[in-house]
């Protein structure tokens, strides 16, 4: 089983707009409200593609009920006392994202979920921790996360940015999955080169339509999308590490998994909404991945 794991996740509601323009008046064309956050995104890739799943996180008040009963995938989130947050997105050939902040997480909220999170992840083979954190966690809230799962035996990938990302770093995850933006803003290169010093893992950094470049025990590959696809790139980042997350529990080749990794990632910009792909589009882009070895660029 792949546990996802989504400390702040959202009621999402997304607008599709011809054309945003900054302080302009918009006529929708159409709305889509659903549960969000970045591990919940994970989590429905998984789920759609036929693997076991289960999400977990941090949900609370009236928002927080509203995700739990419209997410169809297997979950068993931990109550709080603070409001879930809501986030909206105006698509128009790219995607404008407002995020709220999240809700308050008390001290005792915070220990009851690792003790849950501990029993979980021995119960899984991969963990993904995606996404920001709430205020009132600490900033190494994943490093602390990434050392439970792996002392029960699971793999770890983890999707973040700024300071939980760095701190996440020090924990020895399996694979540190930022974008190109989230990686040149975090300056992680020390603490990756300690993590792969001390474990063996990997970092993935997502280039949106220039595609991924890893850097493993095993050399530095890239890979390139088949061909660019126009859509919402909201949710491609999620699928990416969908995809990892399965080639973490199967142990498959870094060329392989990009490759994997670089075409759900195409079909989910395809999609309509985060958390979906194409299938067509999965298919024509698993016939010719684009993956070569290359010199390591950090």
């Amino acid at each position: 089983m792949i546990l996802t794991v989504t400390l702040n996740p959202a009621w999402d509601v997304t607008y599709r707009v011809p054309r945003l323009t900054p302080h302009g008046s918009h006529r929708i064309g159409s709305m889509l409200q659903r549960p969000g956050g970045k591990g919940l995104n994970v989590a429905r890739v998984l789920h759609a593609l036929g693997q076991p799943v289960l999400a977990t996180g941090l949900a609370g008040g009236a928002t927080g009920a509203m995700v739990e009963a419209a997410f169809d995938v297997p979950n068993a989130f931990v109550g709080i006392a603070g409001e879930t947050r809501r986030t909206v997105t105006i698509v128009d050939s790219d995607a404008t994202i407002f995020n709220e902040p999240g809700p308050e997480v008390r001290l005792d909220e915070w220990s009851a979920f690792q003790e849950s999170f501990a029993a979980r992840a021995a119960e899984a083979t991969v963990v993904v921790l995606s996404g920001s954190l709430p205020p009132g966690l600490p900033e190494d809230a994943y490093a602390v996360l990434t050392r439970l799962a792996r002392t029960a035996g699971a793999r770890v990938l983890v999707d973040a940015d700024g300071a939980a990302l760095r701190a996440a770093a020090t924990a020895c995850p399996d694979l540190l999955k930022p974008n190109a933006a989230e990686f040149a803003a975090a300056n992680l290169p020390r603490e990756v080169d300690q993590s792969l010093e001390r474990a063996p893992g990997a970092l993935v950094v997502s280039r949106g339509a220039d595609g991924m470049i890893a850097v493993t025990p095993e050399g530095c590959f890239e890979a390139v999308p088949h061909e660019v696809v126009a859509g919402n790139p909201t949710g491609a980042g999620d699928a990416a590490a969908a995809a990892l997350a399965v080639a973490l529990r199967d142990r498959l080749e870094w060329p392989r998994a990009l490759g994997e990794a670089v075409a759900l990632s195409a079909a989910a910009v395809a999609a309509p909404a985060a958390g979906e792909f194409d299938p067509d589009v999965l298919r024509r882009h698993r016939r010719a991945p684009k993956v070569r070895e290359t010199p390591c660029p950090w």
